[in-house]
């Protein structure tokens, strides 16, 4: 929540103040949830014959290291060789007004801890030391310079980042030991976890560098090329909203890139996300009822 003195009423007790809801989680995601549960709901009561079947799946664990929740489930699903149709997910994917924005996919993720080694010495006898920074600084240079791939139709180009370098001892008169890089890709499909370690380690040993990578692979890309879902979700917010929605793969990401293993269609749709994660998180109350028509629809289209 953050400092609760700050938000302007309880972040866990949903409060309406000049059409707003208000509350931790009010965009991200459990109007998204409040919505297609009703949707469901509506949809049932309309069509009890419909073909097909309807399941929710809610997990605590989407926001922290994500190897609870969605990815055993999946896991489950995969040994019993079901797999689902369509999927979406109630991401907050808008932008500026509700349905503008849809996700059909995300970018990779792919981080490392990157440790250089060199020669502790007195800063005075640099002859007598090997200093890391010095060492490694051409080959990061290089590695942040590279075109990893060109991206495609649905995915902006690979990019590397930096986000952290830690040397030193605290004393301006050492040369440090070692230089620790932490660094991230976010990568599109054009490219591959192995293949992106394989041009990394390319680079550092063309540099000569005496190192260590630790590789975290926190999900792989995913995408849904325009098919049935896509559109059924597309005409349903043209008609409630007005609105083209435009299909896109950027931002972080998402447990869809674990449902994306069992099925060939995910789509991400949500509201406005600008105040996700802060103080006085909150939806336009009249959108929650929107997206549920949205929701409602969709189903419709693809079950009834």
């Amino acid at each position: 929540t953050g400092p609760l003195e700050q938000w302007s009423s309880d972040p866990f007790v949903p409060t309406h103040r000049a059409g707003m809801l208000y509350g931790r989680g009010a965009a991200d995601m459990k109007s998204s949830l409040a919505a297609m549960v009703v949707a469901a709901e509506e949809f049932v009561a309309a069509r009890p014959d419909h073909r097909g079947s309807i399941a929710f799946l809610l997990t605590s664990d989407e926001e922290g290291p994500s190897v609870d929740g969605t990815v055993k489930v999946v896991e489950a699903l995969r040994a019993r060789g079901q797999k689902l149709d369509d999927c979406i997910v109630g991401e907050p994917t808008s932008v500026a007004r509700l349905g503008d924005m849809i996700k059909n996919g995300r970018r990779g993720t792919l981080s490392g801890r990157l440790t250089v080694r060199g020669v502790q010495g007195h800063i005075a006898y640099p002859h007598l030391a090997k200093n890391p920074i010095h060492l490694a600084a051409p080959a990061l240079a290089e590695l942040a310079a590279i075109e990893w791939d060109r991206g495609n139709e649905y995915f902006p180009p690979t990019s590397w980042q930096m986000s952290n370098i830690h040397a030193g001892t605290g004393a301006t008169n050492v040369i440090p030991g070692e230089l620790v890089v932490d660094f991230n890709f976010r990568f599109c499909t054009e490219s591959t976890p192995d293949a992106l370690k394989a041009r990394v380690a390319a680079v550092l040993d063309k540099h000569g560098l005496d190192h260590r990578i630790d590789w975290t692979l926190g999900g792989l890309p995913f995408l849904t090329p325009r098919g049935t879902l896509s559109a059924a979700v597309s005409a349903a917010i043209e008609k409630h909203t007005g609105l083209v929605t435009e299909l896109s793969t950027t931002g972080g990401t998402s447990d869809g890139r674990f449902i994306a293993a069992i099925c060939p269609q995910v789509i991400e749709l949500g509201p406005v996300n600008a105040s996700i994660h802060k103080i006085d998180e909150s939806v336009e109350a009249l959108t929650i009822e929107t997206l549920k028509d949205i929701s409602r629809d969709t189903l419709s289209t693809l079950l009834a």
